[in-house]
């Protein structure tokens, strides 16, 4: 059974200020947690356009949103493809995008899918599983240097140089086939004091293994405009994010999306003629409850940051 506890669930549809006859665009649509609150909102005319790659969170978005009928319409993609996906449904314009980045509860709890380095499994950690490409491909043909790259920036580990090594030495015996090898290996890397009072070993090598592999980042950072872009005037989009490297391409894009001006800060008028698309609605972003974090230890790290298109257009 697909389970996956919504993050900043109310926050997320509060921020969207739904319109009963509006069109929305669930861009990680998982189990539908998101989409079952969005199309509870919405009147006759109303729609809801929900995007994934994964065939699991397909299969189980599918059975939970089908009381909403043709309200709905499910898409299995990349929300990097938004665009397409929207011409091809003969959409121009939506009221509200949204996004729960990251992987999935059920993508963790899935042993075999291999995400986790809490059970050994297979290395996979594909979100479509239509992609050739394995973790245990980037493991195990990677050089040392492209491993300590991915480490150092997508894992923010400050060990990022020893793992790499410690892979490199451990593949040249026999291929590295299972999180529980990977996990066994990064240990050996980490000082065992650290390792006793740190959180687990693994965790931001297999953080920085799933960016690089799904290229989490790059889509993010490439997808941002373009949703923009397509939000009618007084849309939004709202994105909610789980770890600072996420959070600071948002933030980032947001606020060039509001300020594109690049003429220098001494002009007294602006000659670029960049025009603003719209305005950061979240100065600070939304961070969950301490009852939330409570009952779902996962959305410790979660901020939500939404972006308001302007009037104008």
């Amino acid at each position: 059974m697909f389970e996956h506890k919504s993050v900043l669930l109310r926050e997320t549809i509060d921020s969207l200020n739904i319109r009963e006859g509006g069109i929305y665009v669930d861009g990680t649509l998982g189990g539908g947690g998101h989409a079952s609150e969005v199309c509870r909102r919405l009147g006759e005319g109303g729609r809801l356009i929900g995007i994934d790659q994964d065939a699991d969170a397909i299969a189980a978005a599918t059975e939970r949103l089908k009381e909403f009928g043709p309200k709905v319409t499910i898409v299995r993609s990349n929300y990097e493809n938004i665009a397409a996906i929207l011409d091809s449904l003969e959409i121009d314009l939506v009221d509200g995008i949204y996004l729960d980045l990251g992987v999935s509860s059920y993508q963790l709890d899935t042993a075999e899918r291999g995400f986790t380095y809490r059970e050994d499994a297979p290395l996979d950690m594909r979100m479509d599983q239509r992609n050739p490409k394995t973790a245990a491909d980037i493991v195990n043909t990677y050089s040392e240097s492209d491993l300590y790259r991915i480490i150092r920036d997508y894992g923010e580990d400050r060990f990022a140089k020893n793992i790499a090594k410690h892979i490199v030495r451990a593949r040249e015996e026999h291929p590295i086939a299972t999180t529980g090898e990977l996990t066994e290996i990064i240990k050996a890397a980490i000082p065992a004091k650290i390792r006793a009072t740190g959180g687990h070993p693994a965790k931001q090598t297999f953080q920085a293994i799933r960016i690089e592999l799904n290229r989490e980042l790059e889509v993010l950072s490439q997808s941002i405009d373009t949703m923009i872009d397509r939000l009618k005037p007084g849309g939004r989009l709202s994105i909610i994010t789980f770890h600072s490297l996420e959070d600071r391409i948002v933030k980032t894009r947001f606020k060039h999306n509001e300020n594109p001006c690049t003429c220098p800060p001494d002009f007294p008028v602006c000659v670029c003629g960049k025009k603003s698309k719209g305005r950061v609605v979240t100065r600070k972003p939304i961070v969950p409850t301490g009852e939330e974090i409570e009952e779902n230890k996962r959305a410790k790290s979660s901020k939500l940051r939404v972006f308001e298109r302007g009037q104008e257009r």
